[in-house]
């Protein structure tokens, strides 16, 4: 077996940016041939999923996968649009989502758990699935909703496949009742999500901060009034509430009928099904959400490549 140098290693790292574990097995592999290792890294994927990796991944899609009483929503991102056409990125994207499905959301588990029908792990595939798309893919997020009985409804909004699309939504409704008629109350509530982007479930649910925050631009626009305090109170305590009913999901207007609040569906829904519903909890993931994207100057680009 040949000695495998620090020297080498370092080397065939520049050359691949591949890890430096991966590069001292890969020389380890092939005898410490230079050329060897470096064809052993592309065949692996290791040296295309390192130099893209630092790459702005911001488009891609939104999986969501459904069981008995459960269901979940993946995010797997790529650095174009064009990705998410792609047959081998969607069966990989449905596979994530089933993978977040059997780890309830747990984004850790899912990645250390065995690809189906791969040879290794779900972070192994993903390596893999760089050199296969060649873009940066990279696993964001994944979240999961349970009930003990009712029902998780799903919802794709711009599907660009089954349970694949821009936008995927989880809605939980917990009830003893009809489970069609819940799944079709579940399926409405999270085509409302989808289009009005709650931040919380109930008032009680919003980050403090960011009332605390609201509040006091609140306060801020009212003094600009000149009205009394006590005129200014009654104005900030009437724009929190106005407030609430725009981020707040069970204080929204129903946006199918324009007229009833979110808890007063769910409460009238209950003739329907046949027995109470509690609505208890929702996910919304929109693709690329909260990513800053790259600006591209083109220009500027092919100037720096002249120059």
């Amino acid at each position: 077996m040949a000695d495998i140098t620090a020297a080498a290693v370092k080397a065939l790292r520049e050359s691949t940016g591949a890890g430096m574990m991966d590069c001292k097995k890969a020389l380890t592999e092939n005898n410490g041939e230079m050329e060897a290792a470096q064809d052993w890294l592309r065949t692996k994927g290791l040296a295309a999923a390192a130099k893209k990796s630092g790459r702005i991944a911001a488009e891609g899609l939104v999986g969501v996968a459904a069981g008995e009483g459960v269901a979940a929503v993946a995010e797997v991102n790529s650095e174009t649009d064009f990705v998410a056409r792609n047959d081998a990125f969607q069966g990989f994207v449905t596979s994530v989502a089933g993978m977040a499905l059997d780890a309830e959301g747990d984004i850790d588990a899912a990645s250390a758990a065995s690809f189906p029908g791969g040879e290794g792990s779900l972070a192994d595939e993903a390596t893999k699935m760089v050199g296969t798309i060649g873009e940066n893919i990279q696993i964001r997020r994944m979240a999961a909703l349970k009930v003990g009985t009712g029902v998780v409804a799903t919802y794709v909004h711009n599907a660009t496949a089954t349970n694949l699309g821009k936008i995927g939504v989880l809605v939980a409704l917990e009830s003893d009742g009809d489970k069609n008629q819940l799944n079709a109350l579940g399926k409405q509530i999270a085509m409302h999500v989808a289009a009005t982007k709650p931040q919380s479930l109930t008032v009680d649910d919003l980050d403090p901060d960011a009332v605390e925050k609201e509040r006091a631009v609140l306060v801020d626009q009212a003094k600009e009034s000149g009205k009394s305090e006590e005129i200014a109170q009654k104005m900030v305590e009437g724009r929190i509430r106005k407030w609430y009913s725009e981020v707040v999901l069970t204080e929204q207007t129903f946006v199918i009928d324009n007229e009833t609040k979110i808890a007063d569906v769910v409460k009238n829904a209950a003739g329907d099904v046949g027995a109470p519903v509690e609505l208890t909890g929702f996910v919304r993931f929109e693709i690329g959400e909260g990513i800053e994207k790259k600006e591209e100057d083109f220009a500027a680009e092919v100037a720096a490549q002249i120059g």
